[in-house]
């Protein structure tokens, strides 16, 4: 298959839904517990826009069906961090292993290092193997481990702490 990489539309937010909230009901990528809404995303991406922070999609050419999405954010409000941001990446189950979170990845990194951030921040669920490894193949490193710091389908959840110092 082939894909394009592009900044996210206004017009892609029902398909990003989709593939967030198929991993918030049966994954563990996010911890999140309740499906969002439509009305979620619009303010979620319009808060993006405003802070001039990426939300890029990778489309399938032929089809026109958003494969993954992924986006990077303020890792804390406070203006001390403003060089510091945490990213997510969420691929459709569909086209999961295909290579699309790296080329997302490699895409926000990109992003970053032209918009003069200092540090890419990732927390990944500890089961989440795949993600770790391919975060430490882009050259993270693990930085912090917290056992037990949230909760998913009734069980305690590790989060593994990443970064990527970019310059």
């Amino acid at each position: 298959m082939d894909f394009l990489i592009r900044p996210a539309q206004i017009e892609d937010l029902p398909q990003i839904l989709n593939i967030y909230n198929t991993e918030i009901i049966n994954g563990t990528a996010t911890w999140n517990h309740h499906p969002k809404t439509l009305a979620d995303l619009k303010i979620w991406f319009e808060d993006l826009t405003t802070q001039q922070f990426p939300l890029y999609v990778a489309e399938e050419k032929s089809s026109h069906n958003i494969a993954g999405f992924a986006d990077y954010s303020a890792f804390r409000s406070i203006h001390g961090f403003k060089q510091t941001v945490e990213h997510s990446v969420f691929i459709h189950p569909n086209f999961a292993r295909q290579g699309l979170g790296k080329i997302l990845m490699l895409q926000l990194i990109q992003h970053a290092k032209q918009h003069n951030i200092h540090v890419m921040v990732a927390a990944i669920d500890h089961a989440n193997t795949g993600s770790i490894l391919l975060h430490e193949k882009l050259g993270f490193k693990q930085t912090g481990y917290m056992p037990q710091v949230g909760q998913k389908f009734g069980q305690w959840r590790d989060l593994v702490l990443l970064q990527l110092i970019l310059d």
